[in-house]
């Protein structure tokens, strides 16, 4: 039985009839929003419970990470990017990790009011200054700076009832190249990865800080020729068996052109299941989902489907977006949040 289940993306605002029935896949594990499937509040909330209705786990995921990559704008509040809770940690380090924690709350309490379960967060690479698609969407450059900011904001997020997902194992920071638009390639020897990049999700695991891990569309050679996401080296050997994590792994996006050297869409999912994700992403290339389930099959093993369900969400701080707005709590994260502009 082939391991797995499949995050789709949607083409719109509301659900076409082609989607309704790709929903009720059982290897579809939910769907992933994007800019083009959010309008208005109320249609964010009845397109969230479509989602959820049609699809077992049911799952909805957004990337909501603050600064340059965050989908859902107004009503929600408009987050820094999070380097900049980086050089706060630089004057106090202290102050910046309760203001991590205020800030993942934030963010995870508002979108549960919508129903969405999981925001893929936090960014865990190291901001080396190399890595445009990273930049100041990571913390900081120190490992110890980062696990201590990524472990903040994953417990605040836990505390508003959503899970977390730590991003891009085993490091995306090193490299040039954008996974989107290419295939990266970091030439760094295995134990300098461990000394550095994989040691913050080494200390987060240990921890018991993330309910996630995504991988990253990176080669590293001296360690495996496939990118992260499709190596069982990478997954299995490494994040399972060595690191110990019991969690989600979660493959990035497979449309991504770093994930073109495995092959043509059902080669990726395929590839990538089997190297031991519990969940891959189809987010744009929406006319070869069909093809990719086809390949998979219908079911879905008893591990994934209970590691799955992890990842929805708990019981929302508030049950409306009115109501949270009136939440103490909500107010100090808002006017933190605002105090970065």
């Amino acid at each position: 039985m082939t391991p797995g289940g499949l995050m789709i993306g949607l083409q719109g605002p509301e659900l076409t009839a082609d989607e309704r029935e790709l929903l009720q896949h059982p290897r579809v594990a939910g769907a992933i929003l994007f800019q083009r499937n959010i309008g208005e509040w109320e249609q964010l909330r009845a397109l969230v419970g479509d989602i959820r209705s049609l699809s077992t786990p049911g799952l909805v995921a957004v990337d909501q990470e603050g600064g340059r990559v965050q989908r859902i704008g107004a009503p929600c509040t408009r987050l820094p990017p999070v380097r900049r809770l980086g050089e706060w940690h630089d004057r106090d380090p202290a102050a910046a990790e309760a203001g991590a924690g205020q800030l993942g709350w934030l963010m995870s309490a508002e979108l549960r009011t919508a129903g969405i379960d999981l925001s893929f967060a936090p960014v865990l690479d190291l901001d080396r200054g190399i890595s445009a698609v990273i930049g100041d969407r990571a913390f900081h450059g120190d490992p110890d700076a980062v696990a201590a900011l990524g472990g903040a904001w994953s417990r605040g997020m836990r505390a508003a009832g959503m899970a977390s997902c730590g991003k891009h194992f085993p490091g995306h920071g090193a490299v040039t190249a954008d996974s989107h638009t290419d295939l990266p390639v970091d030439h760094r020897p295995e134990l300098e990865l461990r000394g550095a990049d994989m040691a913050v999700f080494e200390r987060l695991i240990d921890e018991d800080a993330l309910t996630a891990i995504m991988t990253a569309h990176v080669v590293y050679p001296h360690v495996d020729n496939q990118p992260a996401t499709f190596s069982p080296t990478w997954i299995h050997r490494t994040l399972r068996e060595e690191m110990n994590f019991r969690g989600v792994v979660v493959g990035d996006d497979l449309g991504m052109e770093a994930a073109a050297s495995v092959g043509d869409l059902v080669a990726r999912a395929e590839s990538a299941v089997h190297a031991g994700c519990d969940l891959v992403m189809l987010c744009n290339e929406l006319d070869g989902i069909g093809k990719v389930l086809d390949a998979l099959g219908a079911e879905v093993p008893d591990v994934t489907a209970e590691r799955l369900q992890r990842l929805r969400g708990g019981t929302p701080a508030a049950p409306d977006l009115a109501a949270l707005q009136e939440h103490p709590d909500w107010r100090r994260a808002r006017e933190l949040a605002e105090s970065f502009d």
